[in-house]
Parts: structure tokens; C-alpha cells; sequence
């Protein structure tokens, strides 16, 4: 019975899997399909060699801007134009794809990373309250980010031309207000979080052998590891240093108050999109891995509490050093408080 209840529960993610891959899909084609330069004609009437003539002699000249001294059409727009339509759109989706591609692949192939032994009841605290509420707060606002960025880069692609003109118009008139009030709370937010947990995200010599054998896929022991282990140090730092990114670009491109021009501002348009897609898919691995990918991940950031069989073999040095405060196996609640489990942490 236990195994055929995990073979539906596989078949289940396998249905899920495959309709974001389908959906994935359908983009790519519904892009390559449409036409970019219609925005262009769209926006500004009928685009030909002369028009550009004219903006490179600079008789063209629509402009409301104040002390702006760029023309409505101009040349640094349309290379910022062509760079978004034919580089960065492009690659986003391939990148987002095959991400999606390789955890299918690998959930076939591999399946989820089980516990070697059983569980023994016994709880440990590892992650506090207020902890929780950071990650699943900032956890909750990235996915916000990333399904309004989507729909502004690919959404005009597949629901304008779904559902008409209309509709088009209000669902972006609402992303673009929700993803740029959004934007600077997830900011703030997330440089608390990586303020928060930077100690015990230092590399220390351990965490080589971590990647060495795969985060215990190679060799027949688990490699050692403190309270974060290499591969969740190594997403810590490309938050610490991508999500930087996508923060600093976003805040230029959400307040023209500094004096912007607009060739800055498309230089952070280009910036925040590539950093936010190639955050956007690094954030699909982890997410697999705290959820369909271990046993006993998921559970311990909603819970709060780990078994002690799972700090064991994927956290082994950490467990060292806070074993003691493991409950008994009949106690539902262990009698660890929050701050007891903050001060066991390594400095």
C-alpha cells in the first residue's frame, strides 16, 4: 500500500511537472510566432528607413520629457529595443525551460532524495517563528515578482492575443503597478534575510568536499556539513550577489527621481531583466530541492522542527552540536524554545 500511494503521489508532481512544461512550450512557440516590431508601429505609427533618417538627423524630434534632449524614437532605443526582443526574451525562455527540463529529467531518473534510516521522533528546532515568516514573506513576494515580470516580458505574446485588447490592457495596467510596489518591499526584505543568516552561510573547508561528491550523490558517505550545507550557501550568494543586482537595477528603474537618463534607464531595464530570469531559474532548483526533492525539507520550514534522522545525514556537524535539545519520540511539542535553538546555532 505504501508503495502504491508514493507511485500516485510521483504520478500526481509528474501531471504538475508537465503542465508547467507544456505551458513553457506554448510560450516559446506564441513568441517565436508574434511579431515585435508591431509594438514599435504600434506606439509610434509607421517605422520605415526614412523615419530613421530623420531621427539620425535630428529632424524628428517627439518628445515630452522635461530637459530631455532624446527623441521619442531614437537609435539607443531601438538597439535597447532589438537587445530585449531578440537576446534577453530568447534566452529567458530557454533558460526557464530547460531548468524545468532537467528537475523533470532528474526527478525520473533519480526520484526524491529519501532518508536513509527511519525517523526516530525525536524533533529539533531549526528554524524559529519569526524566521519562518521571513523566508515564506520574501519567499511569497519573489513569486509575486517573478509572475508579474514574466507577464510583462512574454504576457503580451500569449493574453493579448487570447483575450483581446481589453483585457490585455487592464491585466498589465495591474501587474506593472503590483510588480513596482512589490519590487521595493521584496528589496528591503531581502537584505534583512541575507543579513540575518550571513554567519552561518561563510564558507568554511567542508563545503568543497560537499560539492566534490554531489551533496551526498557520489561515494557512499554524506558529506559533511554545518547548519547550511555548500548548496544552500551557494544559493545564499547568488541572492547575496544576483539579487543584489536585481535590486539596485530595480529601485533606478522604479525611482527616476536621481536624474536618470534614458539611456540609464534601459541599461537597468536590460540589467534587471537578465539577472531576475537567471534568478528566477536557480530558484526553480531550490525550490525543487526543499520540496519534491528531499524528504523531510518542506516540513521543517513549516513545522519549524527536523527529525533527528534528517539532521543526521544532511546536516551532521549541526546535529552535533544541538542533539541534546532533540525531544522524545512521545512528545509532540519539544520543550525547546526558540531561543534556545538560536543560541545552539554556530557562530
Amino acid at each position: 500500500m505504501h508503495t502504491l500511494m508514493q507511485c500516485l503521489q510521483r504520478l500526481r508532481v509528474l501531471g504538475v511537472i508537465l503542465m508547467l512544461a507544456v505551458l513553457t512550450a506554448g510560450l516559446v512557440s506564441t513568441a517565436q510566432a508574434a511579431d515585435p516590431d508591431q509594438e514599435l508601429n504600434q506606439a509610434v505609427g509607421t517605422i520605415n528607413a526614412d523615419t530613421w533618417r530623420e531621427v539620425k538627423n535630428g529632424e524628428n524630434f517627439i518628445d515630452t520629457r522635461h530637459d530631455s534632449t532624446y527623441s521619442l524614437i531614437n537609435t539607443s532605443g531601438e538597439t535597447w529595443r532589438q537587445i530585449r526582443n531578440d537576446w534577453i526574451s530568447p534566452a529567458g525562455l530557454i533558460a526557464l525551460g530547460s531548468m524545468l527540463a532537467i528537475l523533470v529529467i532528474f526527478y525520473l531518473i533519480v526520484g526524491r532524495n529519501d532518508l536513509d534510516e527511519e525517523r526516530t521522533g525525536r524533533k529539533l528546532l531549526r528554524w524559529t517563528a519569526l524566521e519562518r515568516a521571513m523566508h515564506w514573506t520574501v519567499a511569497t513576494l519573489f513569486i509575486v515578482l517573478a509572475l508579474t515580470g514574466l507577464n510583462l516580458l512574454y504576457g503580451k505574446f500569449v493574453f493579448r492575443h487570447a483575450f483581446g485588447d481589453a483585457f490585455w490592457a487592464n491585466l498589465i495596467a495591474l501587474t506593472k503597478l503590483t510588480h513596482n510596489y512589490v519590487g521595493p518591499v521584496f528589496g528591503i526584505l531581502l537584505l534583512l534575510m541575507l543579513a540575518k543568516w550571513l554567519t552561518v552561510n561563510l564558507p568554511r573547508k567542508h563545503d568543497w568536499q560537499w560539492f566534490k561528491q554531489g551533496g551526498g550523490m557520489v561515494g557512499n558517505k554524506h558529506p559533511d556539513a554545518g547548519f547550511a550545507n555548500a548548496g544552500e550557501k551557494a544559493w545564499y550568494w547568488i541572492l547575496a550577489s544576483v539579487g543584489l543586482l536585481v535590486i539596485v537595477s530595480g529601485f533606478v528603474l522604479d525611482f527616476p527621481l536621481f536624474g536618470q537618463t534614458r539611456d540609464n534607464m534601459q541599461w537597468a531595464n536590460m540589467f534587471h531583466a537578465v539577472t531576475s530570469l537567471i534568478l528566477m531559474a536557480v530558484a526553480l532548483g531550490h525550490i525543487y530541492i526543499g520540496t519534491l526533492g528531499t524528504e523531510g525539507a518542506l516540513e521543517g520550514m513549516t513545522t519549524g522542527y527536523v527529525d533527528e534522522t534528517w539532521a543526521k545525514q544532511h546536516h551532521n556537524l549541526w546535529y552535533e552540536e544541538v542533539k541534546d535539545s532533540a525531544g522524545q519520540p512521545e512528545q509532540q511539542n519539544p520543550p525547546v524554545d526558540d531561543d534556545t535553538a538560536t543560541a545552539n546555532r554556530p557562530n
